[in-house]
């Protein structure tokens, strides 16, 4: 089948007018997980602010692993306190977190209303292809998502929120900057995480080759570590968790670079 059977014919105005519709279809999804989620108030906070709690899950786990290994090891209890210095502060972020959190969760149907409007225009190897390379997306951006919800934020913000320079000073974080770092550092992750998609387009374009990605690997192994000691507190233990998923990536980028050569 040629594209031109394949694509129908549409007036400009035709065009925009499937385009208005889709954008009031993703509109009121997103509108109706936001409000879902807005209601939900108790249960969504209580996750969105586990990870300021010195008993998180993840202080377990590595307790836990750090055990098996014949060490004993505890962290330091530690208690934030968590402020609102407008009136309008908890409400509006209550609202702005809601949509965040309603985009998130839109986001699978955001990607098919997205490929269903340039889907006439695609070969049919095209629309499979399209579809296997957008599922690939999200779950690589949710898994840097996951990994950022359990690893980097939660001890940058233990480091971050515990550090001080003088004993009389005492660490108040307002709400609005712990929703700020958590939805940055969250977004962040889930766009280092499509390192092997970025890497398959430069293969597939002739730009990179596994040979060139394997032959400079230890440089970016010291790139990556140089970017994760950016993005995460000035400690060993946390500059490992997250040097070694984002190395993972690396090697994954290399075998689908050799993967598309053939």
């Amino acid at each position: 089948m040629t594209k031109e059977n394949n694509q129908e014919l549409m007036t400009f105005g035709g065009h925009l007018e499937v385009l208005r519709r889709m954008l009031f279809r993703i509109l009121a999804i997103v509108g109706i997980l936001s409000t879902i989620i807005f209601c939900c108030k108790e249960t969504i906070w209580a996750i969105l602010l586990a990870p300021s709690r010195y008993d998180f899950t993840t202080y377990s786990l590595i307790e836990k692993v750090i055990s098996l290994c014949g060490f004993e090891f505890h962290f330091e209890k530690f208690h934030i306190d968590l402020i609102a210095t407008d009136l309008s502060s908890q409400f509006m972020t209550h609202i702005t977190t809601s949509i965040y959190l309603g985009l998130l969760g839109a986001s699978p149907y955001i990607l098919y209303e997205l490929f269903k409007f340039v889907s006439p225009a695609l070969y049919d190897n095209e629309k499979k292809y399209s579809v296997s390379v957008a599922t690939i997306i999200y779950l690589l951006f949710i898994i840097g998502v996951l990994m950022s919800y359990y690893i980097l934020f939660p001890i940058s913000f233990r480091f971050l929120g515990t550090y001080s320079v003088a004993e009389s000073i005492r660490s108040t974080i307002t709400l609005d900057s712990y929703i700020e770092t958590f939805t940055t550092l969250t977004f962040i992750m889930g766009i280092v995480f499509q390192l092997p998609v970025i890497m398959f387009f430069l293969a597939k374009l002739g730009f990179i080759s596994s040979s060139l990605l394997a032959k400079y690997r230890k440089h970016a192994l010291i790139i990556i570590m140089l970017v994760a000691a950016i993005i995460t507190p000035p400690d060993l233990m946390t500059l490992i968790l997250v040097t070694i998923p984002l190395y993972l990536l690396y090697e994954v980028s290399v075998r689908i670079a050799k993967i598309v050569e053939k």
